[in-house]
């Protein structure tokens, strides 16, 4: 279903080189036997995925449809990345659900909170509030500020029934509050870390809030799961993409861009960011994944990338077959002098803006580009996208030989905080 083009990568990829080392790693990643192998869960989630609890993510999402506006999404990390880019590059950035998914609890910026509790004062809204323990800092603190509001508004009995958590299946301090409480719950799953939880109720209530469909999302996953189930490098799109990676991280190339030329893409990008960057960021190894949406960043980020440090090689997601289109018409004045452009698609000139940026990139800036095609952007092959980024990240970190699945990095600058900010218990 996804495409990989590897003609743009400046020197041939030694595929073949490979062989025994992708056949070894795939057999660690079936037989969850490598580093982490107890967060391995999402390798067969598309088949082993709870379906009672998955019907019920249906009938609540409706639930939540047909009595609330507003569904506030309290989490942070992969407890919200994986939703909001799902709902916005299938919904696009103006939406016209009637019920609106809107994302808190993922920043301490007292402004950007401010204005959200602002707008939902006169607003007939609901809370799902994802965290596995229960007690991460930006979650908790934009949490307890929501139940404030919603008590203040419809009393407490009336703000449980509008609360939905989801967090771990029977221990945490969210679990005992949501069992306390009575808040209708989902299970964060024990073997899937929060930047793999996209296809768990993590991300599948709020995208199914959305109004999108996510029986078609996991069918892309599970097409993709079974497709990428193959120990051939020379056969294996996902797996040829990791190598890749690998290969040009070795030719010294520190960071990947990743590019997509939809703004619905941008959380997209933000999504792959965490997916790579706390995957593989550890032992002083990994390229250092960014992100940018052309044509618009080739008006900022550009001149770098054509001309400066040579640090970076890009991946490019491409959609064959836009949702919308527009046909630009011709003007008698032609004052702007685009008349040339008369009676073409503007997916056409988009497309065009791709293929000059490419020869530009490549040919003349001397940077290696892969590039991704999706037929089109559905919730079909988004699954089958989430999977297909989610395989060949394991790929690609067991072959830097790093646990793909912790972040010990990120408990450092916490634990300083917590000590700033007094907290009991932390010295």
């Amino acid at each position: 279903m996804i495409k990989i083009d590897l003609t743009h990568t400046i020197n041939k990829i030694p595929l073949e080189a490979y062989k025994q080392d992708v056949k070894t790693i795939n057999k660690a990643i079936n037989n969850k036997t490598g580093l982490g192998n107890d967060f391995l869960g999402w390798t067969s989630w598309p088949k082993d995925y709870d379906k009672e609890e998955f019907e019920r993510i249906i009938k609540t999402a409706e639930v939540i449809k047909a009595n609330y506006d507003i569904l506030v999404v309290a989490g942070i990390g992969g407890s919200y990345l994986g939703a909001r880019c799902a709902i916005e590059a299938l919904n696009g950035l103006f939406p016209t659900n009637k019920t609106k998914v809107i994302f808190i609890g993922n920043t301490l910026s007292s402004n950007y909170v401010h204005q959200v509790l602002n707008y939902l004062k006169d607003k007939n809204f609901a809370i799902n509030v994802i965290s596995k323990s229960g007690t991460t800092t930006e979650t908790s603190v934009a949490f307890r500020l929501l139940k404030e509001l919603l008590i203040s508004k419809v009393g407490e009995e009336a703000a449980c029934k509008a609360i939905y958590a989801t967090t771990d299946k029977a221990r945490g301090a969210l679990k005992q509050e949501a069992s306390q409480k009575g808040y209708e719950s989902f299970v964060i799953p024990d073997d899937i870390g929060g930047r793999y939880s996209v296809l768990t109720a993590v991300g599948l209530l709020p995208i199914a809030v959305a109004g999108c469909d996510i029986r078609k999302l996991m069918a892309g996953a599970y097409d993709a799961m079974i497709e990428f189930d193959n120990e051939d490098i020379m056969t294996n799109s996902c797996y040829q993409y990791a190598v890749t990676r690998h290969y040009l991280y070795n030719c010294e190339k520190s960071v990947e861009m990743f590019v997509t030329y939809e703004p619905q893409f941008t959380q997209l990008g933000e999504w792959f960011k965490q997916l790579y960057g706390e995957s593989e960021g550890k032992d002083q190894k990994g390229l250092l994944p960014d992100s940018a949406t052309f044509s618009t960043d080739l008006h900022s980020l550009g001149q770098f990338i054509q001309s400066g440090t040579p640090l970076l090689f890009e991946t490019i997601l491409m959609i064959d077959e836009p949702n919308y289109d527009i046909t630009i018409e011709s003007d008698k004045n032609n004052l702007d002098g685009l008349n040339y452009l008369a009676g073409k698609k503007l997916s056409y000139v988009n497309k065009m803006a791709f293929e000059g940026t490419l020869s530009a990139h490549v040919e003349d800036g001397k940077i290696p580009n892969i590039v991704l095609t999706l037929p089109k952007m559905d919730e079909y092959n988004l699954g089958y996208l989430f999977f297909f980024f989610m395989k060949a990240c394991a790929m690609s970190a067991y072959l830097l030989k790093i646990n793909p699945f912790n972040q010990p990095g990120v408990e450092i600058y916490k634990q300083r905080m917590f000590k700033l900010l007094g907290k009991p218990g932390v010295k």
